[in-house]
């Protein structure tokens, strides 16, 4: 089957939040991290029939959209995840804020390395907790650890690991070598890893393979909590299903107490979705890969031809994060909204000076963007000289 990616759907005046964030003016939006493509056409069929039914009582995951989760974390990562381990979310996020209450005390740390997705830092904050971090340090056009300054971060009162694999926004997809250093701090340090592995369907580079942290052993498995979700891979972010695998019996207990009363369930439609995209989602799964893969390409060389910008090999998301520090501009984000693209602002992920560009949309709409990211800064280059 034929995929046409190219084919723009209009989102403008729906409920897209993406699109809506700036109705009536001429500002592409590029920032959150939604695709403006159509999901695949299996998905679109299975809500059809569940919405056939014309009943939509409260809902539990039906034994075959677990089946079809295991099946696929299996096929995709070569990790057997037993049917227990699940604890079923209404979004990732809310699994990240669930984790931080369910690991230490109020005033107990929490760990991640910045640049990082913005719940990083605030789910710490709203459950009472203290954010720790370390710097990402950018080698050679390559985001890497440095794992020293990750262990002198750490203090006696750090009781949680916060990791993003692949990772946003840099778009890394972190060795075995990697995640086992990780994996050394964590139990050096007797922490519990809450492993935020969203964009897993995302890896666009293809020297590298996704490896889930607690996949590595069953006794690390033991001190992990991985988060997981079809969303960001089949674009159904607004239909909010997700999951946590969560293979030790006391952690994952404390992580359903904190839920009691406050997470909702995860609505039919949901489930319905995330069956079918991760059962005939696949031939869909890999098109839009090739796609992202010359959108990537695209990116690099544009913003290379861009004065002020860098940016690095995007090796899984659809997200580029671009240093904008050389710009000489107060507000990247700002100055690039003022000249009709929208960007993530790098200040909210922990990092002023840099700007996220999501380029999960068509060729035409990521070339209109980067021609105007191009023309401002060179206009911002003839005044300054």
């Amino acid at each position: 089957m034929r995929f046409d990616f190219d084919k723009p759907i209009d989102r403008r005046g729906t409920d897209s939040t993406k699109w809506g964030k700036y109705a009536g003016r001429d500002v592409l939006p590029m920032w959150v991290a939604d695709m403006d493509f159509a999901v695949p056409p299996a998905v679109i069929e299975a809500l059809h029939r569940r919405v056939d039914h014309r009943v939509f009582g409260y809902g539990d995951p039906p034994a075959t959209l677990i089946e079809a989760v295991v099946e696929a974390v299996d096929r995709d990562h070569r990790w057997r995840i037993d049917p227990a381990w699940l604890v079923w979310l209404p979004g990732l996020v809310t699994g990240l804020n669930v984790a931080c209450r369910a690991v230490g005390d109020a005033g107990d740390g929490v760990f991640t390395a910045t640049p990082i997705y913005p719940p990083f830092l605030s789910a710490p904050h709203l459950s009472q907790r203290e954010v720790v971090t370390a710097p990402l340090e950018c080698r050679r056009g390559r985001w890497e650890w440095n794992f020293d300054r990750v262990e002198d971060s750490i203090t006696p009162r750090t009781r949680l690991f916060m990791l993003c694999n692949p990772h946003n926004p840099v778009g890394r997809v972190f060795t075995r070598d990697e995640l086992e250093a990780v994996a050394a701090i964590a139990d050096r340090h007797d922490l519990v890893i809450c492993s935020d592995e969203i964009h897993a369907g995302l890896v666009l580079d293809g020297a590298c393979e996704h490896l889930p942290i607690a996949a590595l052993d069953p006794t690390l498995a033991q001190r992990c909590i991985t988060l997981m979700a079809p969303s960001k891979t089949y674009n159904i972010p607004g239909l909010g299903c997700a999951f946590a695998v969560i293979s030790d019996t006391s952690l994952r207990r404390r992580f359903l107490d904190v839920m009691r009363g406050i997470v909702p369930h995860v609505n039919v439609l949901g489930y319905a979705a995330a069956e079918a995209a991760y059962r005939n989602g696949e031939s869909w799964r890999r098109a839009m890969i090739d796609y992202l893969r010359g959108n990537a390409a695209y990116v690099r060389e544009a913003i290379g031809a861009i004065p002020g910008l860098r940016t690095t090999p995007v090796e899984a998301t659809y997200l580029a994060w671009i240093d904008a520090t050389a710009l000489d501009v107060p507000n990247p984000a700002a100055f690039f909204e003022a000249a009709g693209v929208g960007l993530s602002d790098g200040a909210d992920f922990g990092a002023p000076g840099f700007v996220r560009l999501n380029f999960g949309c068509a060729r035409d709409t990521l070339v209109r963007a980067l021609e105007r990211m191009s023309e401002a800064a060179a206009q911002s280059a003839s005044g300054r000289g």
